[in-house]
C-alpha cells in the first residue's frame, strides 16, 4: 500500500536530509568566506620606498596607480607589463626609468618570470606590484615562486560589473596555479 500525503517519511530519511542541508550550508559559507578572503579582501600592503614598481597588465586603474606611485617617488624604476600592442606604455616620468615589457607567456606566470629575471639582473630586493584586487593573492603566490625579495602588493579594484567574472576567473586560475603549474 502506498503512503498517503499525510504520512511521514521514515526517521532516517529526515535525518539524512537535515545533515545534507547542513553540509551544503556549511560548504556555501566556507566557499563565500574563502572567496571574500582570497579575492575581494586579500592581504593589502601599504606603499613604501622600493627598488622598483611593477604593474601587471589587466583591468582599468592599474596604470594610473603605478604612474602615481612612481611620480610620488616610491621607486626609481617603473616596469609595466604590456602584453599586447593595445596596452599603453607610459611616457617619460622625471627621475624614473620606465620599462615596458611583454611577458612570455602572456599570463601572470609570464609576468612573474620576467620580474624574477629582471630583479636578478638589476639587483632589485624590494618591489611594489600593482595588480587587480581580485588577482592579488594569486599574483603574490606566482611571484613568490620566481622572486625571493620583498613584495608590497597594491590591489586596484576592478569595475563593479567585472567582479562576478573576475572571481570566477580567479578561482579557476588559482586552481591551475596550485595544482598544475607549481613552479616559477
Amino acid at each position: 500500500m502506498a503512503a498517503g500525503p499525510l504520512e511521514r517519511a521514515p526517521a532516517g530519511t529526515s535525518r539524512r536530509r537535515a545533515v545534507t542541508i547542513a553540509l551544503v550550508g556549511v560548504l556555501a559559507v566556507a566557499f563565500t568566506a574563502a572567496t571574500a578572503r582570497l579575492f575581494v579582501f586579500p592581504h593589502r600592503d601599504r606603499p613604501a620606498p622600493v627598488d622598483a614598481i611593477v604593474m601587471f597588465a589587466g583591468s582599468p586603474g592599474r596604470l594610473e596607480r603605478a604612474v602615481a606611485l612612481a611620480r610620488a617617488g616610491y621607486a626609481p624604476v617603473l616596469a609595466v607589463s604590456t602584453p599586447t600592442a593595445d596596452d599603453p606604455c607610459p611616457g617619460t616620468i622625471p627621475g624614473v626609468e620606465v620599462i615596458c615589457f611583454a611577458p612570455s607567456p602572456l599570463t601572470t606566470q609570464g609576468e612573474s618570470r620576467w620580474v624574477g629575471a629582471a630583479a636578478a639582473r638589476r639587483g632589485w630586493h624590494s618591489l611594489i606590484v600593482i595588480t587587480s584586487t581580485s588577482q592579488s593573492t594569486r599574483a603574490r603566490l606566482r611571484l613568490g615562486r620566481c622572486y625571493p625579495g620583498e613584495v608590497r602588493m597594491i590591489g586596484v579594484p576592478p569595475p563593479r560589473r567585472m567582479w562576478p567574472y573576475m572571481i570566477t576567473y580567479e578561482w579557476a586560475a588559482m586552481g591551475k596555479a596550485l595544482l598544475l603549474q607549481r613552479g616559477c
